[in-house]
């Protein structure tokens, strides 16, 4: 079809990647209306309301839905218990996309959101014997532990996951911060302020014990001053950090020191996923 192709919302929280397909035509907008019928659209990988993607196809656009399966599961675990006669609590960041998609899934009301152990305390629910959870993927790991805890003391018979639904790759790059900080003199994070699961490897990292961590888009964000007398560094990246921003903060540091590298490797992913059918058909 040609140019220009439209991104509903961000495709990924890292501005190098949206600056990098803005550069090559894509433009991004926030909701469908700004978009022509008769142009592509993308939606992006937090996932959308169920609303929009039928829009889209109630005004015949084409479009390409590049929700992260591992969120399209979460999708489908909602509308599984929801087809069962249970109402939903979503642990997860009010306002967040992957939060709005997934909350869209389902009617209003069906999907109550509680973002800590004090909302769990307060939250209001239809009937506690006829629930479930789910939670947002890009969550702290020991944080959604806890809520979790909560809602099993508060609603013995709440129903969830066999495991917690935050994805594998927020959860090896925590593990890997919790290897790594408390044997570093500070922690860099590549990730966007946006981007949920890079702040939450900040969060990590200090709550493991490193005494400084500090999120950094690129190598030009470095506060050098705040590295001033350091000997040992750890750094790591956000999901949505492409592997060259990694190269570029450690060249950055081999400009300015003598540096010896040590990967600290906790988990292997070989996971893959389809591109959308969409694209192979097309293809």
């Amino acid at each position: 079809m040609g140019g220009p192709v439209f991104v509903r919302h961000e495709i990924v929280h890292n501005k190098y990647v949206v600056d990098t397909l803005r550069d090559k035509g894509a433009v991004f907008v926030e909701e469908l209306d700004e978009c022509p019928a008769d142009r592509p659209v993308i939606f992006s990988a937090h996932g959308v309301p169920k609303a929009v993607p039928a829009e889209a196809r109630r005004r015949e656009m084409v479009y390409v839905d590049a929700t992260c399966p591992l969120v399209s599961k979460v999708h489908i675990e909602a509308e599984r218990h929801h087809a069962a006669g249970l109402q939903m609590v979503m642990i997860g960041h009010k306002g967040h996309p992957e939060v709005l998609g997934t909350m869209g899934q389902l009617p209003e009301g069906e999907v109550i959101l509680v973002e800590d152990v004090a909302d769990v305390a307060r939250v209001q629910v239809r009937d506690p014997a006829r629930l479930a959870f789910i939670t947002q993927t890009t969550l702290s790991v020991d944080d959604t532990a806890a809520v979790v805890a909560a809602l099993h003391d508060r609603f013995p018979a709440i129903v969830g996951p066999a495991k917690e639904d935050i994805c594998y790759a927020t959860t090896n790059r925590q593990a890997a911060v919790k290897a790594v900080a408390p044997h570093v003199d500070a922690l860099l994070v590549i990730g966007a302020e946006n981007s949920s699961n890079s702040k939450r490897l900040v969060e990590v990292g200090r709550a493991a014990g490193c005494g400084y961590a500090q999120l950094v888009m690129r190598a030009a964000e470095i506060d050098w001053r705040a590295l001033d007398g350091i000997r040992s560094i750890g750094v790591t990246a956000g999901a949505s950090a492409p592997e060259v921003l990694i190269n570029e903060v450690i060249d950055a540091f081999h400009a300015r020191y003598d540096v010896t590298v040590e990967v600290v490797e906790t988990a292997v992913e070989r996971v893959e996923f389809k591109v959308p059918r969409v694209l192979r058909e097309t293809a």
